[in-house]
């Protein structure tokens, strides 16, 4: 199974990537307003690439239950230069950690792509226009499509087989961009663990990632410090670290190609612990 993105490859089965989180926002749930500033988003991307981030996520908009929508050039302003600065400083590394822009805007995506950014990482993939998916065409680049009810967060979904819906999301969503010119090689899956759902469809999602598998693309789990976790153990944000591993080991033994997370050294080294021991399975 391969995955594109831009100039970038990546042949599965391989070791489970690391996506890690640069929130440059002032209200996401659990470091806002810590890497506003430019070049503490660019420092601490790079560190986290240090720690093992084979994919570094760059919003300027908080997806978080309540946030406040942010317009195109209010949030160009936050994530363009830290893209334009990490592609500078990554220019001359041999293997060099792929950028994505977490953007729900067609116009931010653009622009963040024609700065060099490799992925554009969709939580609005429900959307019906094809603007976005045209510009992930042309530009070639990789394409995070995840589920979630319109709004992200606009009631809980009450269907009785979360899923059967979110596969079925999916096949449809694979459709639709083969129509508008993204091949399936450019696509990644993301159960959108939290969005619209309570707590026992989430479980349900990561419990049965291994469903997806059939679809032959990769599968993305983010799941770290989310709030589903504090229902389970009443943890506030930064309390939910060994929970987040938990479901980080249980979804590479699922099958999942890709954590999310915003502790990488740590999730590196639990992710790496799993797959040395799940090789030794007969």
């Amino acid at each position: 199974m391969i995955f594109r993105a831009g100039t970038l490859e990546f042949i599965f089965p391989r070791a489970a990537l690391i996506m890690g989180i640069v929130n440059v926002t002032p209200d996401s749930f659990s470091d806002g307003g810590k890497y506003l500033r430019t070049n503490l988003a660019v420092a601490h991307a790079l560190e986290l690439a240090k720690q093992g981030a084979k994919i570094l996520d760059i919003g300027g908009e908080s997806t978080r239950p309540g946030a406040k929508p942010v317009d195109e050039k209010e949030e160009m302003r936050r994530v363009l230069p830290v893209v334009k600065k990490l592609i500078t400083e990554f220019k001359t590394t041999k293997a060099r950690p792929a950028i994505s822009i977490d953007t729900m805007k067609p116009s931010v995506a653009r622009t963040a792509l024609e700065a060099g950014a490799d992925i554009v990482n969709d939580v609005a993939a429900n959307r019906q226009d094809d603007e976005m998916w045209k510009i992930v065409s042309e530009f070639r680049a990789g394409y995070i499509v995840m589920h979630a009810p319109s709004g992200l967060h606009a009631g809980k979904n009450r269907t009785t087989n979360i899923v059967h819906e979110v596969g079925d999301f999916f096949l449809n969503r694979l459709k639709k961009l083969k129509a508008a010119g993204v091949a399936p090689e450019q696509v990644i899956f993301d159960p959108g663990i939290g969005f619209g759902k309570n707590l026992e469809q989430n479980l349900q999602l990561i419990a049965c990632l291994r469903d997806f598998a059939r679809l032959r693309r990769p599968l993305l789990l983010g799941v770290s410090r989310k709030s589903f976790i504090e229902k389970l153990f009443g943890t506030n944000v930064n309390e939910r670290l060994p929970a987040s591993l938990a479901c980080a080991i249980l979804g590479i033994e699922s099958g999942a190609q890709i954590i999310r997370a915003h502790d990488v050294a740590e999730t590196v080294q639990a992710v790496q612990m799993a797959e040395a021991v799940l090789k030794k399975r007969k």
